[in-house]
C-alpha cells in the first residue's frame, strides 16, 4: 500500500478492502486505480471488484494466495510490443491463461499548466513508447514510473507545473488534475492485449474459436525450429505468434513463446503438439481459452468504440 503515492492510498485501500470481503469476485491488476489495466478489469469482469496491486508479481501473488479469483495482466501492445514478461512470471506461478482481453489504448497528458509550460511526462515505459512521437514533436522528456495511472497521483501529489503524467483521462479526475492533451497516440490502432490468470484451468465454454499459448524449447541442434514447427504445417494449424527470449546467461538454450489457434483434443492440434514434442527439450502449455477477437486481418474490427 504504501509503495503508491499518497492521492491513491484512500482510494487503493477502499478497493483492497472491498476485494477482501468478496475474494471470489475480486480481480487483482497492476497498477493505481485509473490505470489501463484497472479499464480492462472493468471491460472484462463488469461484475467483479478490481483489486490494485503494485507490481505484476504483487498481482499474481493475490492470485496464488487466494484474496483474488483471477488477475488481469497486459501481455503485447500493438505498438510497442512486450508488457509484461510473462515468459518469466507465468510459468513460475503455477497459474493458467484462461481468457484474453483487449483493450484500445487513448492516453492524455494531465497536469497543474498549459501543454507548452510541462517539460516532462511521466508515466509507464509502454505508454511513453506508445506516445514517443508525439511527445517529442512537443519538447516534452519522458520519465518512466511503475503505471500510468500511478504517476498521475504522483504529479498530484508533487504540485510541480513543468511535470505532466501520461495516463487514461479517467485518471485526471481521479487524482484531481487537468487535462491538457487528449486523445494521444502515435497511431489509431493502439490496442493491448490482456490475459487473464487464474489458479486452474476453466471449464471451455461454446464451440470457439480458441487460442492456447504455450512455452517450449528446442533442441541445440541444426534446424530445431524449423522441424519443430513442421507439424503445425502440416497439420494446418495457425501460430499467431512465436516469440524467442533467453533465460540465463548461456546465450545458447532459446525458449519460445506461442499462441496457437486450436485446443487440445482437436485432432490437428494434438498432431502438431506430438510433432513439437519430438524436437523439444521441454514443452507446456499455459492456457487454452476463448478467442476474444478472432485472429487475422480480415476478422479484425475497427478499434474505434
Amino acid at each position: 500500500m504504501e509503495n503508491f503515492a499518497a492521492p491513491a492510498r484512500p482510494i487503493v485501500a477502499a478497493m483492497v478492502t472491498a476485494a477482501a470481503a468478496e475474494p471470489e469476485r475480486a480481480v487483482a491488476f497492476q497498477g493505481a486505480p485509473g490505470a489501463n489495466s484497472h479499464i480492462a478489469v472493468v471491460e472484462a469482469f463488469p461484475h467483479g471488484l478490481p483489486m490494485p496491486c503494485f507490481s505484476f508479481e504483487d498481482a499474481i501473488d493475490a492470485v496464488k494466495d487466494g484474496r483474488a479469483d483471477c488477475a488481469v495482466i497486459p501481455i503485447e501492445n500493438s505498438l510497442h510490443g512486450r508488457v509484461a514478461d510473462m515468459h518469466f512470471l507465468l510459468p513460475e506461478s503455477g497459474l493458467a491463461i484462461t481468457g484474453e482481453h483487449f483493450l484500445h489504448i487513448r492516453y492524455a497528458l494531465m497536469g497543474l499548466a498549459r501543454v507548452d509550460t510541462i517539460r516532462q511526462a511521466m508515466s509507464h515505459p509502454q505508454a511513453l513508447g506508445q506516445c514517443r512521437h508525439w511527445l517529442r514533436a512537443h519538447g516534452i522528456a519522458p520519465v518512466t514510473y511503475p503505471d500510468t495511472a500511478g504517476a498521475a497521483a504522483v504529479v498530484a501529489e508533487r504540485r510541480d507545473p513543468a511535470v505532466a503524467a501520461l495516463a487514461p483521462p479517467a485518471a485526471a479526475a481521479i487524482y484531481g488534475l487537468d487535462i491538457v492533451a487528449a486523445d494521444i497516440a502515435d497511431a489509431d490502432h493502439n490496442t493491448t492485449r490482456f490475459v487473464t490468470l487464474a489458479r486452474g484451468g476453466r471449464p471451455l465454454v461454446g464451440d470457439g474459436p480458441f487460442m492456447t499459448t504455450l512455452i517450449f524449447e528446442v533442441r541445440n541442434v541444426p534446424a530445431a525450429l524449423y522441424k519443430a514447427m513442421g507439424g503445425f504445417a502440416t497439420s494446418g494449424v495457425n501460430m499467431t505468434k512465436l516469440e524467442s527470449y533467453q533465460r540465463g546467461a548461456s546465450f545458447a538454450a532459446t525458449e519460445f513463446y506461442a499462441d496457437v489457434e486450436g485446443r487440445p483434443g482437436e485432432p490437428g492440434f494434438d498432431r502438431a503438439i506430438e510433432e513439437l514434442g519430438f524436437h523439444t527439450k521441454w514443452l507446456r502449455l499455459l492456457g487454452t481459452y476463448p478467442q476474444a477477437r478472432r485472429r487475422g486481418r480480415e476478422a479484425m474490427p475497427s478499434p474505434r468504440r
